[in-house]
């Protein structure tokens, strides 16, 4: 099988470890620089060049979309689509997890568990969305922002207040969100894979940092998700349409809330922390795209979930509501 790993950096651990894996296989990866694909539309012939050469001949693409290159990256993914080649995950799942409010309204309406969020436009509005989220402190998110970056903890009203309004003055976009005091800066991460949870782990913040993220310095370790976590990380792809993904949740007094959705989770915090072979888990679903034919029996037997090229059953709705 010869497989694409669009990424933009082949020496990033979460490409190695792709390329690493499908070759243990017996496979052939080929990480392909999506920024550097030119696509070309045609009536019946779509088709991608790339450093001279026509992308034709792949089994399948396993897409790895960094959060600002992300609407020519699923274009090149939808491209793929188009030349009915198998895609790992699908380009307009990746589009609802990259817009925070609308993968919020998408989670919301499936009955995801979240933390109390909301959102506007006028800062005439603060007073009331501090108090619609349960009042301050507060979490006050860009939704632009990734890996922990554009995210304020305002301890009070009034700060919060200030924060919003110069968020807003700069034209920024931003969400409110309660603070579950009980988490005490820590979080789960859920790797899901073909609609099971293949590995989990806690992320503590440092000492005085409310953020969990790694890239701001918190550790990793690993942990036993709850009944009730591995629902909510799989009610939470499913309503989005992902077939893998890095879920994070919060651990409250009411249960778990899922905070985002990434649809390109890195590998090397959760297979450091957990010691499993997440790549691998990665490469043997996308074998199964790569075999499956059709609405065809998939492996051992079993129905398949999805062509890879069509939009998730449980999501092709949310074109047109949101």
């Amino acid at each position: 099988m010869k497989l694409a790993i669009l990424s933009r950096e082949p020496k990033l651990y979460s490409t190695k470890r792709l390329v690493e894996a499908a070759e243990l296989r017996g496979h052939e990866a080929v990480v392909v620089d999506h920024l550097q694909c030119n696509l070309v539309l045609e009536q019946g012939k779509p088709g991608i060049l790339y450093q001279g050469q026509n992308l034709a001949d792949f089994d399948a693409v396993i897409p790895r979309i960094g959060a600002s290159v992300t609407f020519y990256g699923t274009a090149v993914v939808r491209q793929f689509e188009m030349m009915k080649v198998r895609t790992a995950v699908d380009s307009q799942a990746i589009v609802r997890s990259r817009d925070k409010l609308r993968s919020m309204q998408i989670l919301a309406r499936a009955g995801v568990g979240m933390p109390k969020t909301a959102f506007t436009n006028f800062s005439d509005e603060v007073p009331q969305m501090i108090e619609q989220v349960g009042g301050a402190p507060v979490i006050i998110k860009l939704l632009e922002g990734t890996q922990g970056l554009g995210v304020v903890l305002a301890e009070t009203a009034k700060a919060a207040q200030s924060v919003i309004e110069a968020f807003h003055n700069l034209k920024a976009r931003i969400i409110v969100q309660e603070f579950i005091a009980e988490s005490k800066g820590a979080d789960l991460r859920a790797f899901v894979v073909d609609g099971e949870v293949v590995g989990a782990m806690k992320r503590q913040g440092k000492e005085g940092e409310f953020r969990s993220n790694l890239h701001r310095g918190g550790t990793g370790q690993l942990v036993k998700l709850s009944r009730a976590e591995k629902a909510a990380a799989l009610l939470a792809t499913k309503a989005l349409g992902l077939d893998i993904a890095g879920v994070d949740m919060l651990q409250s007094k009411r249960g778990p809330l899922v905070l985002e959705v990434n649809s390109s989770p890195g590998l090397e915090g959760i297979e450091k922390a957990t010691g499993l072979d997440i790549a691998g888990k990665i490469i043997e679903f996308t074998e199964e795209l790569a075999r499956r034919k059709g609405k065809g029996k998939g492996k051992k037997g079993k129905p398949t979930k999805r062509k890879a090229h069509e939009p998730h059953p449980d999501t092709q709705s949310d074109v047109a509501a949101f």
